[in-house]
C-alpha cells in the first residue's frame, strides 16, 4: 500500500519544506518505518493543507492510502475523534474517499512530541538549556500552544550554540532527534497515528 502523509509546516520556502520532510521521515524511520516509508508532503499554512489533501483524495489509485496531520491548536476531548475535532473547530468536513484512520493531530501542536523526550532536547540545545523551566504536565497534551512556545523560549534563551528557539530554525531539526517511542508513550494522538502508519505501510 502507498501511504502519503500530508503535513501541515513548512512555510512557503523550499528550504524549510525540505526541513519539514526530513524532519518527519527521520521521525517516522525511528519509529520503525525504515524500507517502507511513507511520502511526507508539507502542506505549508493549516488550510492549504487540507486542501491538497483533498485535492490528494480526488486522485488517489487503487491501494493509496492519503493522511492528514495538522495541529488541533488546542484541547480535543477523550471523547472526539479527529473528524468530529475538525468539523467543530475548522469547519472541516471528512472530504469524500477519506476514512476516520485518514485524519490525524498533533495535540496541541507538535512542539508538544518535544517535551515528551526532554533529553533530546537537552542534547539538541546543548550548554545553557534550562530543562527545569519546562512546563510539567502527566501528558504533553494537555500543554496549551502559548505555553510551549513560552516554555521552549524560557529554557532556550541562555544556550549560545542554537540561540533562542525559533520554530523555523529549530522545530524539524528537533523532530529528527526525538525518540518516537517516548512520544508515544505520553501522546495518545501520536500513538494512534503511529498505529495506523505502521498498520498500512508496506
Amino acid at each position: 500500500m502507498s501511504v502519503k502523509v500530508y503535513v501541515e509546516g513548512g512555510g512557503d520556502t523550499r528550504e524549510l519544506k525540505q526541513k519539514c520532510r526530513r524532519g518527519f521521515r527521520e521521525f517516522f524511520r525511528k519509529a520503525g518505518l525504515a524500507g517502507r516509508m511513507p511520502r511526507v508532503v508539507s502542506g505549508g499554512s493549516r488550510n492549504n493543507t487540507y486542501d491538497r489533501f483533498r485535492i490528494a483524495l480526488t486522485n488517489a489509485r487503487h491501494g493509496d492510502f492519503v493522511v492528514l496531520l495538522v495541529d488541533s491548536e488546542g484541547p480535543v476531548a477523550e471523547d472526539r475523534d479527529a473528524w468530529s475535532y475538525l468539523a467543530a473547530s475548522d469547519n472541516w468536513l471528512k472530504p469524500q474517499g477519506a476514512v476516520d484512520e485518514s485524519a490525524h493531530l498533533m495535540v496541541q501542536c507538535m512542539e508538544a512530541w518535544f517535551l515528551a523526550d526532554k533529553d533530546a532536547l537537552a542534547r539538541y540545545f546543548g550548554s545553557g538549556f534550562k530543562l527545569n523551566t519546562l512546563p510539567r504536565h502527566a501528558s504533553v497534551e494537555d500543554i496549551t500552544k502559548q505555553d510551549l512556545s513560552n516554555g521552549l523560549k524560557m529554557a532556550s534563551r541562555q544556550c549560545l550554540r542554537k540561540g533562542v528557539y525559533d520554530k523555523s530554525r529549530h522545530s524539524f531539526d528537533i523532530l529528527s532527534e526525538l525518540d518516537p517511542g517516548r512520544v508515544t508513550a505520553t501522546s495518545v494522538h501520536a500513538k494512534r497515528l503511529m498505529d495506523i502508519l505502521l498498520a498500512k505501510a508496506s
